[in-house]
């Protein structure tokens, strides 16, 4: 469920007409709507209700300052990729306490600044990080909670670019491996270990992949435990799909994940961590671009549009599908049309859909693409010295600009001349 309805053949966002916003903002822009937010993330916190556990948005799906801190206040921890996720998290308001530190590449300055700032755990991915981060916790006069990102060996069933769990993937380390790493671990005196770590992949759309790889966890656990380990925390990744093609099957309800959690590892007594961002920010978000021209190709239209693949990137990386739909609703019994929608970038690769039918559109008219709140404007650039694109967002019927469309005075101003030229 989203809040982007149309009222009186309008679409608004929540109580804004997306159109006010346009003319306010210009086009290209993406907008995110606060109640959609709010209400994913409690989903999810709802579904682990009765067992002890922490709700980490996964922010490299849409890391705007305004969304961490609607949902910082909101209670959710945070996952994070990189320091200057880290550096953001805390910006938000978001306590070291409440902050995982993931990553395949964690360098031994983001550490340093992590355990000075605060932190929940590191999520470690290698022996050499491992071997990093006690070297870095030494030489602070501290200890860093760790838990180990094990490999599953399990199928995701999804994109391959997105899957996270197999063996030949470059994350975590074999679960094969897993009790002789751990018991490096315990040898480390700058390293506490306090739980076990997997993500399988992004936009899982069943839930056999996840109970695969949770009972090799549980199985783990058990084994670690009998090792002498202490294991108190499960971190269980995130991934859970959205559905971007409404005709589609709606993917399981964090409901049905928690459930499955509880029946999975709800015997352990662990705390139970998990990092949705997909699934909170996705249908939260629209991208929305004007048309600049209709143009007759030789078999087909061309829907030439403001919005570019460096706005929304993943129909050229992914092949993603994602709705389009007018701003001014389709009148009952207009005339349809079939378009291949494309943007001005030069590129062929710069297509966002073939052959999709749309009620008849003309230049100046407003489109909107749903779902794209996640991994929409955080992958955005300026590739072709395009403006990078501005992020807006909703409460009621209120709008705010969170993000600027730079001028291109200040995106030229950026690069620096030598004095030898």
């Amino acid at each position: 469920m989203d809040h982007f309805l149309y009222r009186d053949g309008q679409l608004h966002a929540e109580d804004v007409p997306v159109a006010e916003i346009a003319a306010a903002v210009g086009t290209p822009f993406y907008v995110y709507s606060s109640a959609t937010l709010l209400r994913h993330f409690r989903l999810f916190d709802e579904a682990l209700h009765g067992m002890p556990h922490m709700v980490c948005y996964a922010m490299k799906a849409l890391s705007n300052q305004a969304v961490l801190t609607l949902l910082a206040k909101a209670g959710a921890g945070m996952d994070v990729v990189s320091v200057g996720e880290y550096l953001r998290a805390k910006a938000a308001g978001v306590p070291g306490d409440r902050i995982v530190f993931s990553g395949v590449g964690k360098t031994r300055e983001e550490m340093r600044v992590a355990l000075e700032g605060g932190i929940r755990q590191f999520n470690v991915e290698s022996e050499p990080e491992m071997e990093a981060l006690n070297e870095v916790a030494l030489s602070l006069g501290t200890v860093a909670p760790i838990t180990v990102r094990v490999n599953p060996d399990v199928d995701a069933k999804t994109h391959a670019k997105i899957a996270t769990g197999k063996s030949e993937n470059k994350f975590g380390i074999p679960i094969s491996r897993a009790r002789e790493v751990y018991a490096h671990a315990a040898s480390l005196p700058g390293l506490k270990v306090i739980g076990i770590d997997v993500h399988i992949g992004s936009q899982l759309t069943q839930l056999e992949p996840y109970r695969l790889a949770y009972q090799k966890v549980a199985e783990l656990t058990e084994a670690l435990r009998a090792d002498g380990h202490q294991i108190d925390r499960l971190d269980l990744g995130g991934g859970l799909g959205i559905p971007y093609e409404r005709s589609n099957t709606a993917p399981p309800l964090p409901v049905e994940y928690g459930a499955l959690i509880k029946e999975t590892v709800g015997h352990l007594g662990c705390e139970i961590e998990i990092e949705p961002g997909r699934l909170i920010a996705g249908n939260a978000g629209l991208l929305v671009s004007r048309v600049i021209y209709v143009k007759q190709g030789e078999d087909r239209q061309f829907l030439i549009i403001d919005g570019a693949m460096n706005d929304l990137i993943r129909p050229a990386m992914y092949d993603a599908h994602h709705d389009i739909v007018p701003v001014v609703e389709a009148a009952p019994g207009a005339e349809p049309a079939t378009y291949d929608i494309v943007g001005p970038i030069c590129e062929s690769g710069d297509t966002f859909a073939k052959g999709r039918t749309l009620t008849e559109l003309a230049e100046g008219d407003l489109i909107a693409f749903r779902s794209a709140g996640a991994y929409g404007a955080v992958m955005s650039s300026e590739y072709n010295s395009r403006l990078l694109v501005p992020e807006v967002l909703v409460q009621g019927d209120q709008f705010a600009v969170i993000r600027p469309r730079p001028t291109f005075d200040e995106m030229i101003g950026r690069d620096t001349i030598p004095e030898w030229l």
